[in-house]
């Protein structure tokens, strides 16, 4: 099946308009007070969050003693910051005002190229939704009894920039899809390493 570049098109505005009646849908409750906690709640994914939560992991991993735990803050950090750097490539090559800050514009909501650093017009993708991401799977890889916690709480960071008005869905699918090809990047290198390292152990020594 070929997709031409009008097919292609035509789907991008179909998700920008569902994006549109979205964020009008949930406008109403934004400033309501289950929205406004669950919005304090969400910072958890913030950049600063997570590089905190990646360090006392660590730290109390070699207080510990607990291997399992170093190697989760690392990986945690690891896969976090590939997935800020991609996160922030992104956004400064796309513009979009965030639904919070729409005016009357019937192109408010769309994307378009461009360079804009300010805040405001910069809603795709959802960092938080590509940090909650890449460090819950990379927790997850060391820790999977947690797996089911650690991706509910990246859920909840994700879907709770719609409601507050912080990020269109499609941004937060965006988001979603960078911080898991993030911690697959990092794990992939992860595991590179550990076998390079494994073979020159287990390589004969030379007479």
């Amino acid at each position: 099946m070929v997709i031409n570049s009008s097919d292609a098109n035509d789907a991008a505005e179909a998700v920008q308009e569902a994006d549109a009646a979205v964020a009008d849908a949930v406008e109403p409750v934004r400033m309501a007070p289950p929205v406004k906690l669950l919005s304090t709640l969400s910072e958890i994914g913030d950049q600063p969050q997570i590089r905190a939560l990646s360090a006392a992991l660590f730290a109390a991993g070699l207080l510990r003693g607990d291997r399992r735990l170093v190697r989760a803050g690392v990986r945690m950090l690891a896969s976090h910051e590939l997935a800020t750097t991609l996160k922030n490539f992104v956004k400064h090559r796309v513009d979009r005002t965030r639904p919070r800050s729409r005016d009357d514009a019937e192109d408010a909501h769309e994307m378009q190229p461009g360079d804009n650093h300010a805040k405001e017009e910069t809603s795709f993708p959802s960092g938080h939704s590509a940090g909650a991401a890449s460090a819950a799977r990379a927790f997850a890889r060391e820790l999977p009894d947690y797996a089911s916690a650690a991706y509910g709480v990246a859920a909840g960071v994700a879907l709770a920039q719609i409601p507050r008005c912080a990020h269109y869905p499609s941004d937060v699918g965006a988001g979603i899809m960078i911080g898991i090809a993030s911690e697959l990047a990092v794990d992939a290198g992860w595991r590179a390493a550990g076998a390079a390292l494994n073979g020159l152990v287990a390589a004969p020594e030379r007479d």
